[in-house]
């Protein structure tokens, strides 16, 4: 029989490099119809190439996620070329690493509208054609910074912060509704993207993520399983995230005085900064004299290719199974030792 999956349409914003790209590629793999919607031409056509080698649909449109009628007409461009979208996926951000009184605030008014009203475009313009017909999904790509905000980036932690609030407003609103529409969410770990090449920053040392780092992969098969899981409201990869949110949740007053002695170090490497790196906040770093940067960063020997919290989350029916065997075997075994 074949799997509906396959038929998808799909759109992936922040697709040109880094998880992005890994979920336009994946869903791709799938068959997949996928539009790709970026700013960055150079990286949308050559994820878009990936897309195809991996047997889907591809559909590149260069587009800033912060202008809400671009993104509008980004959707429909989609629905006219491949058709009714069924997943959209909100991944898009840009950012600052520096302290918050070394950044302007035009930084971090251009990190707010790319990174968290980017993601309010995206998912007004999937609710105006998916509402109607009753059925659709929308992932929202999180990170555990959407819970526990980290120093040297307050403009990305608010954004986080903020994308989760309105998901959550939001989905009580299509409960409330009864609506056949899902949202979900998925909280990433430090992962290995481009970002850390291209983000504007103004740390003396070059930006790295926080270890242990995630390759790309990991974090694009969860939000290919959230997509076709999105009754569950959220899920978290990696054991990082979820040590960091259990911890935010039980110790806050001493994560707080923890990062303030390690966040500074832990997101640095030992090399200076370059001051001649290309930044992506006002205009895309693969721009007409720029490079396409890839999916991966630069930290693929530090880098972990599968998630074990991950294939749980996965498999829980058959972790599930097994708990219950073991728990009967194991009645079975006392009985046994009482006769």
């Amino acid at each position: 029989m074949p799997d509906s999956r396959n038929q998808q349409v799909v759109v992936v914003t922040g697709a040109s490099a880094g998880v992005g790209r890994a979920v336009a590629r994946a869903f791709g793999a799938r068959g997949a119809k996928v539009a790709l919607l970026a700013r960055g031409e150079k990286g949308l056509e050559a994820a878009a190439g990936e897309v195809r080698e991996a047997g889907g649909t591809a559909l590149p449109v260069p587009v800033d996620v912060a202008d809400h009628a671009a993104v509008d007409a980004a959707a429909t461009r989609a629905e006219e070329e491949l058709g009714p979208v069924d997943v959209w996926v909100n991944n898009a951000f840009s950012s600052v690493f520096a302290p918050f009184t070394e950044t302007g605030p035009e930084e971090f008014e251009r990190t707010t509208d790319v990174t968290y009203l980017g993601y309010v475009n995206g998912t007004r313009a999937a609710l105006d054609r998916m509402l109607p017909r009753d059925r659709g999904t929308i992932v929202q790509v999180g990170s555990a910074l959407a819970y526990r905000g980290i120093p040297l980036q307050a403009a990305y932690c608010g954004a986080k912060h903020a994308i989760q609030g309105f998901t959550e407003s939001l989905r009580c609103e299509l409960l409330h509704d009864r609506s056949n529409v899902r949202i979900t969410m998925v909280q990433l770990p430090a992962v290995n993207t481009p970002q850390f090449d291209w983000l504007l920053s103004r740390l003396p040392r070059r930006a790295q993520p926080v270890p242990p780092i995630y390759q790309p992969e990991p974090a694009a098969r969860a939000v290919l399983h959230a997509a076709d899981h999105p009754r569950r409201r959220e899920y978290w990869l990696g054991g990082p995230t979820v040590a960091t949110l259990v911890a935010n949740r039980l110790f806050p007053g001493l994560l707080d005085r923890y990062l303030a002695r390690t966040g500074y170090d832990s997101q640095q490497t030992d090399e200076p900064r370059d001051p001649h790196r290309p930044v992506n906040l006002w205009e895309p770093a693969d721009g007409p004299e720029g490079r396409d940067f890839g999916t991966h960063g630069s930290f693929d020997d530090r880098s972990a290719d599968r998630s074990p919290q991950l294939w749980a989350v996965r498999h829980r029916g058959l972790l599930t199974a097994a708990g219950t065997a073991a728990a009967a075997a194991g009645a079975v075994a006392v009985r046994a030792a009482r006769r």
